[in-house]
């Protein structure tokens, strides 16, 4: 195992934390090599190529900073969908308020049972999809969390699941510090659809591997907000076989500091990758999305769809990138990120990237920040509508292409009605 970067925030936690219990060989290994990782990359540093436009210290002090609480009398997102619910308060699961974790075409148990299970299908994937995302970007947030997380379930689909799971995160403590790790593996031709809501903690690190094999198609639909000064740091990794589908959609609002990473490899043919969020950001919010999709098969298309309003000195930040290596032929990648500035002190950082290997294939980003258009405000007005009223209006549809890329029209309708009430209370 490499040696830790000396004086390395990474190295404190570590020596403070410890890693977790473990009896199964395969997962005292893949820890011990996620602490190797951690070793050789250090703590993220704002100097780092990806990082200069998000400071990670808080990410990395030695406690979580006291966020207080939001109450609101206004139900969960998802609260009106058939699904199966998991909770976990202040990051540790709690089966008393979970639903039966049973279902049709659906394997499902907690992390710590999984890693406890001498020959387990996790094996393949817990820690495997983080170590191969970690080139050519390093991050050494996500090997920390594989070497540390105790918390998280693992999912395994065998068929076409009706029932969404839906992952809840409930606080109780302002100081909660978060670190959970979750495992899915869809299988050949299976289907399902996984929730994620709520406040979570204080600070929260996570971590979602998902492996997608041929004709499997995996839907992620996540709402992120409440607390005004909650820290999060979100990895996404996910690797598509053939002819399979991934489509994740994250909605954002409030918090302190957000920094969602997606690391999605095609290496089927045929694969299907959608990734797309609608941010809204207040005051001293700053959320940053950062995501790399490499096309490693024939024929795969990938979408990255990135909308941020910011207002009162808010910063969004998007860092997208396409690779199409050499075989990746026929390949069809689109990118675009936009901000809708509502003031003069909010700012949009985007740093959009195509780098191309192979000569037949279609792909384009673009990137625009810019304020409301007046035009379209004086025809609303024109027609009786307040000012406020109608600037709302066209913040709702300027973020509807991102929540058009949820497929269930359920969720997208309820992920609509919390902006719209977002709006509402902010105008």
């Amino acid at each position: 195992m490499g040696a830790l970067v000396q004086d390395s925030p990474v190295e404190a936690l570590l020596a403070r934390t410890g890693a977790p219990r473990q009896t199964s060989d395969w997962g005292a290994n893949a820890r011990l090599a996620a602490r190797g990782r951690l070793g050789r990359l250090g703590a993220p540093k704002r100097r780092d190529e990806y990082w200069r436009y998000t400071n990670p210290a808080l990410l990395l002090a030695d406690s979580a900073p006291v966020s207080e609480r939001i109450h609101s009398d206004e139900p969960p997102v998802f609260d009106a969908v058939d699904k199966l619910l998991v909770v976990f308060v202040d990051g540790e699961y709690r089966a008393d308020l979970s639903d039966d974790l049973t279902g049709e075409g659906l394997e499902i148990q907690t992390l710590q049972e999984a890693l406890d299970t001498d020959i387990h299908w996790a094996a393949n994937v817990f820690g495997v999809l983080e170590s191969a995302g970690q080139k050519p970007v390093a991050r050494p947030m996500a090997a920390m969390n594989t070497a540390l997380a105790a918390q998280g379930v693992v999912i395994r689909a065998t068929g076409k699941v009706a029932r969404p799971v839906c992952l809840r995160y409930l606080r109780e403590s302002d100081r909660a510090d978060v670190m959970v790790h979750h495992v899915v593996r869809i299988e050949e031709g299976a289907q399902m659809t996984l929730l994620e809501n709520g406040p979570a903690g204080a600070r929260m690190n996570s971590v979602l591997e998902v492996d997608i094999a041929d004709s499997g198609a995996f839907h992620h639909v996540r709402a992120q907000g409440r607390d005004h000064g909650r820290l999060a740091h979100s990895h996404l990794f996910a690797r598509l076989g053939a002819s399979s589908l991934l489509k994740s959609f994250t909605l954002t609002v409030n918090g302190k500091l957000t920094r969602n990473e997606a690391v999605v490899e095609l290496t089927g043919d045929d694969a299907v990758a959608h990734l797309a969020g609608a941010c809204l950001g207040d005051s001293d919010f700053q959320h940053d999305d950062t995501v790399f999709v490499t096309h490693d098969a024939q024929n795969c298309e990938s979408r990255q769809v990135f909308k941020k309003v910011l207002k009162n000195g808010a910063t969004g930040v998007f860092q997208g990138k396409i690779l199409v290596q050499p075989d990746a032929q026929k390949t069809d990648g689109y990118q675009i990120s936009q901000g809708l500035l509502l003031d003069d002190d909010s700012t949009f950082l985007a740093k959009p990237e195509l780098e191309i290997y192979a000569d037949d294939v279609i792909c384009s980003h673009g990137s625009t920040c810019g304020a409301v258009d007046e035009t379209s405000m004086f025809y609303l007005m024109s027609r009786g509508i307040p000012r406020k009223i109608a600037q709302n209006i066209m913040i709702e549809a300027f973020l509807d292409e991102a929540i058009a890329e949820i497929d269930n029209p359920e969720l997208a309708d309820d992920i609509r009605s919390r902006l719209s009430g977002w709006t509402e209370r902010h105008s």
